[in-house]
């Protein structure tokens, strides 16, 4: 059970910061090729370091190793492949390895207990660290997501990946797919999943290994990697002064221009700044925008929202709005494309696979003041999702006639090859000035109510319009899901202030996560009694769009206020076996 004291949520909400994940493994470290005459269907997985030697950050102003050694677990002989799935939340998870040969597949279902939610395999590496005196000055383990930062290890390994590119951390997942392409290799670093370490500058000796459990279930070899590890202290302070000095040079030598980009591009907003990674680690600029609480491995930018030099304007932007950061993906996906014009001839809503639109319960539940804008009030604060079961995604065009503030939204319908084959009118889309959102919002989409332990309703959320962006791989396992599906980027997917017409689309497995921080958003209790109530999240609440099931759209999560006004506290209870807030 959760129990939250009021106080400043953390404002990782929508969006987090994060990082992308994309990286090809060292030459030199490729693995030998499997013997084309083989039988033997199971992959042969091997634990390898992309390099003999690391060397990591500390930073004066958030000191802590990210522990990113650039070991990998590489796979040959076919696929690694995982089905990881729950039937509910009052069932245990449940892990099977895919065993393809051919056209013929089994499965082989992990012990119970193995798995426990959706985040990868814990426990999965063993990492000792000595010092120069060898004595041992760490021991840990690490969880391995088998569609974390990856690369091909052999040329004429596959160009592209068919696995999804992180594993989901959303409480409420109900199915993922994790996998290692043949011919690939996979970081076995957790990022920003795991806590770093505290570590004196110097240099250390790092041994890593998989479990013995593991190299036991997948038949991996005994053979763990040593790798040279040091570790450097870097301060901001001292990084922006060698910038100017460097810059005033350059500004004598007639490339000030181009040094001042540079500097402004490395030490600048939070929203563009890499991650203070190692090189192996695959950190680079932020490309998503997501609405939700999740930041994805590699590391986020704590150090960047604590930096002084960045101003109140941009940690607000930073923090609150949607600028670049991410949920559950590790890569950059634009949303589609509208169609060009606004459809012709009479509507019609034809008898083909529709969405299936589902809510999950609310978490991140927490109790917030006011803020500045409204002091003296008590809020109720949650993250909702609505994620769309299949078979068929969700299309949405809006179109704007010239001069009018709100577009004209069309739902879109397709045949089994893709063809579209009709569509009907299904509200509006209206732009939101609001700094850090700025971009289309599709009307009636969700609707979240506080309801009492009746299940009357008692408030209701002023938010329900929303822009669509696939934020979180709720359900991979169902019929056409997309394990790379596009629009995960609100800054391409929901369009500019000037926009004609603007496509979203809720692929088929995928949900959009939002959280509800802001007085008008979240829920106003500040004179409500304490006791049970229940947080209503609500699709598709006006039933204007059409989809194949409309008895699934809500979910209730309970929670019960305590404490006195102006210091209420919220109790969140396991919902089955999702105890988790």
């Amino acid at each position: 059970m959760t129990r939250l004291q009021k106080g400043r949520p953390s404002r990782l909400t929508r969006p987090s910061i994060a990082v992308a994940a994309a990286i090809a493994v060292a030459a030199g470290v490729v693995a030998a090729a499997p013997d084309a005459k083989s039988e033997e269907p199971t992959p042969k997985l091997s634990l390898i370091a992309a390099s003999t030697s690391v060397t990591l950050d500390s930073w004066t102003e958030d000191p802590g190793v990210y522990l990113d050694l650039g070991t990998y677990l590489t796979s040959e002989n076919g696929a690694f492949e995982l089905k990881v799935t729950r039937k509910s939340y009052k069932d245990p998870v449940v892990a099977q390895q895919i065993l393809r040969n051919g056209k013929k597949t089994r499965t082989k279902t992990l012990p119970a207990g193995v798995v426990n939610d959706f985040a990868g395999l814990p426990d999965f590496t063993q990492i000792t660290l000595t010092d120069a005196a060898g004595s041992t000055v760490l021991e840990k383990t690490e969880t391995f997501c088998p569609n974390n930062a990856s690369g091909r290890v052999r040329p004429d390994a596959p160009a592209n990946s068919k696995y999804p590119e992180s594993c989901p951390t959303n409480p409420f997942t109900l199915g993922s797919v994790w996998g290692v392409e043949n011919g690939w290799a996979s970081n076995t670093y957790s990022g920003h999943y795991t806590e770093t370490v505290q570590l004196d500058a110097g240099t250390y000796t790092a041994e890593i290994n998989v479990a013995k459990k593991y190299r036991d279930l997948f038949g991996i070899a005994d053979k763990p990697q040593t790798v040279k590890v040091v570790v450097r202290e870097r301060s901001w302070e001292d990084e922006e002064s060698a910038g100017a000095r460097s810059s005033a040079k350059t500004t004598a030598s007639g490339h000030s221009a181009h040094a001042q980009h540079d500097a402004h591009a490395q030490h600048g907003a939070a929203a563009d700044t890499p991650a203070p990674g190692a090189v192996t680690s695959g950190a680079g600029p932020s490309y998503n925008a997501g609405h939700g609480p999740y930041p994805s491995a590699p590391p986020a930018l704590p150090w960047a929202l604590k930096r002084k030099s960045l101003g109140r304007q941009a940690l607000t932007t930073a923090e609150v709005g949607d600028s670049p950061g991410q949920t559950d993906g590790s890569r950059q996906a634009p949303g589609a494309q509208p169609n060009a014009k606004r459809p012709a001839g009479k509507a019609s809503v034809p008898d083909v696979p529709k969405p299936d639109l589902r809510s999950l319960p609310a978490f991140g539940i927490t109790v917030s003041d006011g803020y500045e804008e409204v002091p003296g009030k008590d809020y109720l604060a949650f993250s909702a999702n609505v994620w769309n079961a299949g078979p068929a995604k969700l299309v949405v065009d809006g179109f704007r006639s010239p001069g009018k503030e709100v577009m004209d939204a069309y739902q879109y319908f397709y045949d089994a090859d893709g063809k579209q084959v009709g569509y009907t009118p299904t509200g509006g889309m209206e732009w939101d000035p609001r700094p850090g959102h700025e971009h289309w919002h599709f009307l009636d989409f969700a609707s979240y109510r506080l309801l009492t332990a009746d299940q009357k309703e008692t408030v209701r959320s002023g938010k329900e319009a929303f822009c669509l962006a696939n934020t979180d791989a709720v359900d991979y396992t169902v019929k056409n899901a997309n394990w790379h599906p596009d629009n995960t980027d609100l800054s391409t997917a929901c369009g500019q202030e000037n926009s004609i017409s603007v496509r979203e689309v809720l692929d088929v497995g995928s949900g959009d996560t939002y959280t509800q921080d802001l007085p008008g958003q979240s829920f106003d209790i500040t004179d409500l009694p304490n006791g049970t109530y229940y947080i209503q999240v609500l699709a598709n609440p006006e039933n204007r769009l059409k989809e194949t099931d409309h008895s699934n759209n809500s979910a209730l999560r309970e929670v019960v206020l305590g404490g006195e006004k102006g210091a209420r506290t919220v109790t969140v209870p396991p919902h089955h076996l999702v105890d988790a807030n």
